[in-house]
């Protein structure tokens, strides 16, 4: 009896300290949920008191234009007068890196280990801009000068990058302080001041410095959102080549009366070669360079997102591109191939004679499994095999395409933390339509990358009236500083599933 008593007792006690457990976790969990809820309100508080909009308009007064050579001190100045105090006061450690490829674009990487077992994040952002164009800019904007408007922040930068890095910045920041002088994991910031010009040096600066940008994966913003409504996870990017189709015929134009019909013509031939790569409905003929069919998942991921219809976009042509495929798939997930410029004669004053000359300027987007780095020799096969041997190719350049992997526990858990943040439902995209350096990261560092845009479609990027919406920048701030805020976290056990999930035989 003694003996039962005394069992009875100790499974009492061992269920009592269950339920104590199971208590203290559901504390603990309202505990985190409500710092949370606090951190992200004091950074909308401070959103709302103006502090965001003064600190980008201060960002955007800087004429960062890296495609012009007399603005190289205004590079150097970004770095000094913005970027640097700001990670200083966070304390992170700072080194500045000179461009191996391009003078005076130089690189700043910043480091803050608060503790070598916790997770390491690494972000990304571009201080330079494109040309200002200062006087095509509509009456009362200009390009280095913060404008409000209603919704809309005008100035060169504030969609592309500025304006995405200082959200992200703010975060750290706003975090920073709600933790009383942590972050709850480690980061690394790395910036460039050339992507504007393709990011030279940059590929060679990760590989030089793999050590230093070592990290355990990628957040960071650039490109557009789906909508401006729809927050969105993009999770790496297609990729481009640029390449050049010739004729040279001869070193003369001759009279189209004297010589019509028995001089070959470099425009009409070149016009007919291109005819054989894209046809007249979009659609890319050289099959060495298509894709493999688009996957049932990838289909699915895509099922959920609509492109175009926005006020400002232009109107789709139901009929071009590839047959069978929705207009998501052909922009997210299939080739294209486009002429960019065609030039024979002289279009400005065409004279009645046979050109001597004829060149185009082609590029090709794709998605990853494409043989991208043979472009030059699947092209110049495919025009032998059709009579066009007289066509010189010339491969001008090209970056890879990324994608990370879409099923990847981290993906779910950006998304999950977006959606509570948005109370919207967030766009997965596997790949950006666009290009812009991933493979830096993915391939070259290694990391899984989740790229979440805080601008929109009509942003008025690289044109004039270029814009940021503060209803978007606002949302992107509340994203960002719940999802590093969740990283402090649950980032251990976060990555732990990462690891799980892409050993070989995990879990897909």
């Amino acid at each position: 009896m003694i003996a039962i008593i005394i069992i009875v007792a100790t499974l009492r006690i061992g269920l009592d300290n269950i339920d104590n457990n199971i208590d203290k976790k559901i504390t603990n969990t309202t505990d985190n949920a409500m710092t949370a809820d606090k951190a992200a309100a004091q950074a909308l508080a401070w959103f709302d008191k103006g502090e965001f909009k003064t600190t980008l308009a201060r960002r955007i007064a800087l004429a960062t234009e890296s495609q012009s050579s007399t603005r190289d001190a205004e590079l150097v100045r970004y770095f000094d007068d913005e970027i640097k105090p700001a990670l200083s006061a966070m304390g992170f450690s700072l080194l500045s890196v000179d461009n191996p490829r391009a003078a005076h674009r130089p690189f700043l990487i910043a480091s803050r280990i608060e503790d070598p077992q916790l997770p390491t994040l690494l972000t990304y952002g571009h201080g330079d801009v494109v040309f200002g164009d200062d006087e095509h800019w509509r009456e009362g904007l200009k390009p280095w000068q913060l404008v409000e408007e209603d919704d809309h922040w005008y100035g060169r930068g504030t969609a592309d990058n500025k304006g995405q890095h200082s959200i992200n910045i703010a975060a750290l920041e706003q975090i920073f302080q709600a933790r009383g002088g942590r972050l709850g994991f480690n980061c690394k910031v790395l910036f460039e001041m050339g992507e504007e010009v393709s990011s030279p040096g940059l590929a060679e600066l990760c590989r030089d410095h793999a050590e230093i940008l070592s990290a355990d994966l990628l957040i960071a913003s650039d490109g557009p959102r789906l909508s401006a409504a729809r927050p969105t996870l993009f999770l790496g990017s297609r990729g481009a080549v640029n390449f050049r189709l010739s004729i040279n015929a001869r070193d003369n134009a001759y009279h189209s009366g004297n010589w019509g019909g028995l001089l070959s013509n470099p425009g009409t031939q070149l016009a007919n070669a291109l005819a054989c790569l894209v046809n007249q409905h979009g659609q890319l003929l050289v099959d060495a360079l298509k894709p493999a069919p688009v996957s049932p998942q990838i289909r699915q991921i895509l099922d959920d997102i609509e492109v175009g219809g926005g006020d400002t976009d232009p109107h789709i042509d139901p009929n071009w591109g590839e047959p069978g495929l929705t207009p998501t798939e052909r922009l997210y997930a299939w080739n294209q191939l486009e002429v960019l410029s065609f030039l024979t004669g002289n279009p400005q004053r065409p004279m009645n004679a046979i050109p001597g000359q004829a060149t185009a300027v082609c590029q090709l987007r794709f998605v990853v499994g494409t043989d991208w780095k043979n472009l030059a020799q699947h092209v110049r096969a495919h025009l032998d095999s059709r009579g066009f041997s007289q066509v010189d190719v010339e491969f001008m350049r090209g970056s890879p395409a990324t994608r990370f992997d879409p099923t990847d526990p981290l993906v779910s858990w950006a998304l999950e933390v977006m959606q509570h943040s948005s109370g919207k439902k967030p766009a997965l995209l596997p790949n950006l339509g666009g290009s812009l350096p991933n493979d830096v990261f993915s391939d070259i560092l290694g990391l899984p990358t989740l790229w979440i845009p805080h601008s929109y479609p009509a942003c008025g990027q690289h044109g004039v009236n270029e814009h940021m919406l503060r209803s978007v920048a606002r949302e992107g701030l509340e994203i960002m500083t719940r999802l590093l805020w969740n990283l402090g976290e649950q980032g251990t056990s976060l990555l732990l599933q990462h690891r799980q999930h892409a050993a070989p035989g995990g879990v897909k």
